[in-house]
């Protein structure tokens, strides 16, 4: 699906889809992929065991600790090493390098915490000793044409707040070191041979695509200007949304996220200078101050956060949005409303950010959630077409 957006990533062109076209009614149609992948409350799982499944064939590609993190407190939330996944490039892409924070939702509590330590999400001893590269990471030319032969590498997440808490709790036997793991892991890849890439791109998807905006230009800082250095956020664009309750479930949930992990000290300055932690933490306040070019692949009815966020079961006790939250055929025509609402909403949120020349984005109006990883809708044979691009 994605050729359109490693074009414009990379082709010399940005393509910026307008926004007075969105907002004017203009979308892609609905398809009819749902996930609903969670593991525990707001963890939105990986799916690169669902394209594993599907194709057996997919290059898998083996775990690698860094032991070096440990003395710099760089550790998981049980303290078991941070890991990631790296299979190198060659020819045309030996100099090329893409790293791709991994998702999986987040901890707002002790005790979700404490159960996270227990799962891949919290603790390497959890995590696969193999992941299949497929999507964005595929080594196959014909599903990733734009990236198939660079360095391509997958940072574990095993933080629960994006790769931004520093913080502890003894008593829980917790270490909140997010910040630390990215910057190890960085380290790491320097040493690996990044520090001599002519060009570079920071991805990741959901929780990790939340964690893009918030290290984009930290990721930017670590290269010469001779480097080209881009991101590419999917589904990362978590919206301070009212839901169906008229409440804040979202606000709510992340407030117990940056105060528990003590996300504020590694915000965005340029966000925090005018607006509270718990707001900073929300990309359509970072998203007009990253200098770094930046792609946004987004959902404008984003799976995880109609389910999640919009109406989740605390705001819908009665079960009067389940079956529209799991398939949008089901959904009211009040229902379908509130979702337009949302998704004006996000369009919104875009409106400046995609009339600068360097950026670039795709919202498209799918039910999806994380299209870059999986091989369907990253780059297929029915991909979708606009003009003569894939898009």
């Amino acid at each position: 699906m994605k050729k359109f957006v490693s074009m414009g990533l990379w082709g010399g062109v940005v393509f910026v889809l307008a926004l007075t076209t969105l907002v004017n009614g203009f979308e892609f149609g609905l398809d009819e992929f749902f996930f609903n992948g969670t593991e525990i409350t707001h963890t939105d799982d990986s799916v690169y065991q669902l394209s594993a499944a599907a194709n057996p064939y997919q290059l898998m590609v083996g775990l690698t600790l860094i032991p070096r993190a440990a003395a710099k407190g760089a550790v998981c939330l049980d303290g078991t090493l941070p890991g990631y996944h790296f299979h190198r490039g060659y020819g045309s892409g030996a100099n090329s390098w893409l790293v791709e924070l991994e998702g999986g939702g987040w901890c707002n509590s002790i005790r979700a915490c404490v159960y996270r330590k227990k799962t891949r999400r919290g603790s390497s001893s959890y995590m696969e000793k193999e992941l299949a590269f497929t999507g964005i990471l595929s080594n196959k030319a014909e599903e990733n044409p734009d990236f198939f032969n660079w360095n391509r590498v997958k940072v574990r997440y095993c933080d629960g707040a994006s790769f931004a808490g520093d913080g502890q709790n003894k008593v829980a036997g917790l270490q909140f070191r997010g910040q630390r793991i990215y910057q190890a892991a960085m380290e790491e890849l320097m040493s690996k041979g990044m520090r001599y890439a002519n060009q570079a791109l920071l991805s990741g998807c959901s929780a990790g695509g939340l964690a893009v905006f918030l290290h984009c230009d930290q990721f930017r800082s670590l290269f010469s200007r001779n480097t080209n250095v881009k991101c590419l956020s999917d589904a990362g664009l978590f919206m301070d949304a009212i839901d169906v309750a008229g409440g804040h479930s979202i606000r709510n949930f992340f407030q117990g996220v940056v105060s528990l992990q003590g996300v504020q000290k590694n915000l965005p300055q340029t966000c925090t200078s005018r607006l509270d932690a718990l707001s900073c933490f929300f990309p359509q306040n970072l998203i007009n101050h990253i200098s770094t070019p930046l792609f946004v692949l987004n959902a404008a009815y984003d799976s995880w956060q109609v389910q999640e966020s919009l109406a989740p079961k605390a705001a819908d006790p009665n079960g009067n949005w389940y079956d529209c939250k799991f398939n949008h055929a089901r959904c009211s025509s009040s229902q379908i409303q509130f979702l337009q609402t949302f998704r004006n909403h996000m369009l919104n949120a875009v409106r400046v950010f995609g009339t600068s020349r360097q950026n670039g984005l795709f919202i498209n109006s799918c039910f999806a959630h994380c299209q870059s990883e999986r091989q369907d809708t990253w780059f297929s044979d029915n991909s979708p077409v606009i003009g003569s691009k894939v898009s």
